[in-house]
């Protein structure tokens, strides 16, 4: 079978799940159900392994492979900044390269071990039907996203899993905390999404074409004929526009606010956020857009900054969260800033290295939590736990390989992927010490917060409520085995990319080079250095996190768990990392609550209008349910009265068929039937 010219079922087998489980799963057993929402997900994996190990059969520079089902698009002419007029042509089409092969199988492969821990840990919630439909058609959107052979595709993948997270965060809808939480991701992600279709727009009109390999190509042949140069303010423009929307997808400053939140969905739903899937896209859509970044490095110099103040600022957040949940969401945001730190340093592999082992431990860690709480009878709160190691052990194992992993602890994958990162912001001509400095503070911090978390789940005294602890149980075997398979893949999955000094060949680095290719511009020369230097830096950086781990066990560990011990510990800084140095606050005062001022202002001006229309007089302010409105009465409500009016005049002739009685519907089809037999005899005379 040829799975290369098949990848584009990889997203249409989701597809099916959701419409089969969204339009008769409230019918169907929930097994069957569960059977369904994973499968399809399973039967995508198969495909997308089939696909990557075809490509890999290929040679380095022909694992380019396009299949374009139909022309989408064909509209009018526009001129390009180069002043060649150029259709505005889209194909539906798919990519499949090193960095789309990559994504697939991480979207695929964690995506199928969410779906099979959802079938044990929902299983008792209602609407579940309704769950597996909407992880079936995240699925869909992220897999477009990813194997999109074009801007606009990717786009459309890129708010479908915008819809998505809005569904599956606000899935719990009753609760108001859900639902505020749902449209917060949706509104800031909205904010991201402009400055990522005006980075689109701007592709066309400057190089004619969406597609990713014709971009790429236009980009290379303006160097070589002199047309585009280094840090012209056309390529700085449009990566600022792209990274625009990676920091609101992928939640770096200052558009952040919305991923910490998106923990009151179901944990399934966190770990597919968080780890596999919609948090990676803007990662992805800047490695993608390498071509775009190389020819302005002051647009990366921005990428690198951001990410490296993110990580510290969500890991300086996450040192003091009670939240089981919470402490992984800022960790989530933490670890998004190592990645644009290696994008922005001009490590691309480094940064999708990391994308894939933080996928694998992420997902254990957040799908470890809810089995946590699943054990806690939906308690999230650290402070009421302690003491599970023996009861949930299991459990405890495979989160204690994933805090492992992403510590950076030698021999896990974490460790891999985090000490390549730091050694390219240090060694790349882009990079610079502060960088390098920076990730390395991060580094402890993450060790001490995730070791705080082990510590004040599974050892030290019990603080679990007596009624609850009676109760606690291991999780079931669908929960626990994709627990295992991903403590597994979060020891793995880092010897693909055992860097040179350790006597590896980096086989990850070399997989992407055919997509980060450098292009022929004159660059800052790079500084050799040794094995035994770069061993030394490693050595550096694990002994923090060993720093860290130890500080945990001091305070966590040898200590039972006091507040009160804790708050004195951080004084004044407390408070401000317990609220999150207030920017929820700030961007209330700023923004949210001006809005809503602004559309009290509309109501009362609007209302004085009419009662001094009707009144003469403009002098009484009427507000309240009974009061007029004309922006309301007229306009909105006019256009819903009208919508419905136009509907229920154009409809007047079928009412008239369409009774609702039997009798009427008999007499319609004896008369048919009387006017067909009538043709058939002499109609034809």
């Amino acid at each position: 079978m040829n799975f290369l010219d098949l990848i584009w079922l990889i997203p249409l087998f989701p597809v099916v799940g959701f419409l089969v489980n969204g339009l008769i799963g409230k019918r169907l057993p929930k097994s069957v159900v569960g059977i369904i929402g994973a499968g399809a997900v399973l039967v995508s994996f198969i495909f997308s392994a089939g696909a990557v190990l075809q490509l890999a059969q290929l040679p380095a520079e022909e694992r380019s492979h396009t299949v374009r089902l139909y022309q989408w698009f064909d509209a009018g002419a526009a001129q390009t900044l180069g002043g060649q007029m150029a259709r505005f042509q889209v194909d539906f089409g798919f990519l499949l390269d090193p960095l789309s092969s990559v994504m697939i199988l991480v979207v695929t492969g964690i995506g199928f071990l969410i779906h099979v821990y959802s079938t044990g840990y929902m299983h008792e919630e209602d609407g579940f039907y309704r769950f597996f439909a909407y992880l079936n058609l995240f699925m869909f959107s992220m897999l477009t996203l990813v194997l999109g052979s074009n801007y606009l595709m990717m786009f459309i993948g890129w708010e479908g899993v915008g819809l998505c997270s809005y569904l599956l965060i606000g899935y719990y809808f009753h609760k108001k905390s859900a639902g505020d939480a749902a449209k917060k991701a949706f509104v800031v992600n909205r904010v991201g999404d402009w400055g990522l279709s005006i980075g689109i727009m701007l592709i066309f009109v400057s190089f004619g074409t969406i597609e990713f390999t014709a971009v790429g190509e236009a980009v290379r042949e303006g160097l070589a004929a002199g047309s585009f140069s280094v840090s012209d303010p056309l390529f700085i423009g449009i990566a600022l526009a792209l990274f625009v929307g990676a920091t609101g997808k992928s939640a770096q400053l200052p558009l952040y606010v919305w991923l910490p939140d998106a923990m009151e969905g179901p944990t399934p739903v966190s770990a597919l956020i968080h780890a596999a899937t919609m948090v990676t896209a803007g990662v992805y859509m800047v490695a993608r857009s390498n071509f775009i970044f190389q020819m302005a490095p002051e647009a990366m110099a921005v990428v690198a900054v951001i990410g490296a103040l993110t990580a510290l600022f969500a890991a300086s957040i996450g040192l003091v969260q009670n939240d089981i949940k919470r402490v992984l969401a800022y960790s989530t945001v933490s670890q998004l800033g190592y990645m644009f730190l290696a994008l922005g340093v001009g490590a691309f592999a480094a940064g999708v290295f990391h994308l894939m082992t933080h996928a694998f431990f992420k997902a254990l860690l957040f799908l470890g939590s809810g089995s946590v709480i699943h054990a806690m009878h939906h308690e999230q709160d650290m402070r009421k736990m302690g003491a599970l190691k023996n009861k949930i052990p299991i459990t405890f194992k495979t989160m204690a390989i994933g805090t492992l992993a992403i510590a950076g602890i030698p021999g896990l994958a974490g460790f891999f992927s985090k000490d390549e990162i730091l050694w390219k912001a240090f060694s790349n001509p882009q990079g610079h010490v502060i960088l390098w400095l920076l990730g390395v503070v991060v580094a402890g911090m993450t060790a001490f917060y995730m070791f705080r978390l082990l510590f004040m789940t599974f050892y030290g005294e019990s603080r679990v409520d007596h009624h609850v602890e009676h109760h606690i149980h291991e999780s079931p075997k669908s929960m626990t085995i994709p627990l295992m398979v991903l403590a597994a893949g979060s020891v793995v999955s880092g010897y693909l990319g055992i860097p040179l000094w350790l006597g590896g060949t980096n086989a990850f680095e070399h997989w992407l080079e055919p997509v980060f290719e450098p292009l022929p511009i004159t660059q800052a020369a790079i500084v050799e250095h040794s094995h035994a230097f770069e061993a030394g830096m490693a050595a550096l950086s694990v002994m923090v996190a060993l720093a860290g781990i130890y500080l945990a066990y001091r305070k966590y560990y040898k200590t039972s768990y006091r507040a009160e011990t804790e708050v004195a510990s951080y004084g004044a800084a407390y408070p401000v990392l317990q609220n999150k140095y207030y920017v929820d606050e700030l961007y209330d005062g700023l923004f949210v609550n001006r809005v809503k001022d602004a559309g009290v202002g509309l109501w009362k001006f609007d209302a004085k209008l009419v009662d001094g229309a009707v009144n003469g007089s403009a002098s009484l302010t009427v507000t309240g349910a009974n009061g007029s409105n004309w922006w309301d009465r007229w306009i909105v409500d006019g256009i819903v009265r009208f919508i419905g009016g136009f509907i229920k005049t154009a409809s007047w002739p079928i009412r008239l068929i369409e009774t609702g009685y039997t009798q009427n519907y008999a007499l319609v089809m004896v008369l048919g039937v009387l006017i067909i037999i009538g043709y058939a005899l002499w109609g034809g005379q």
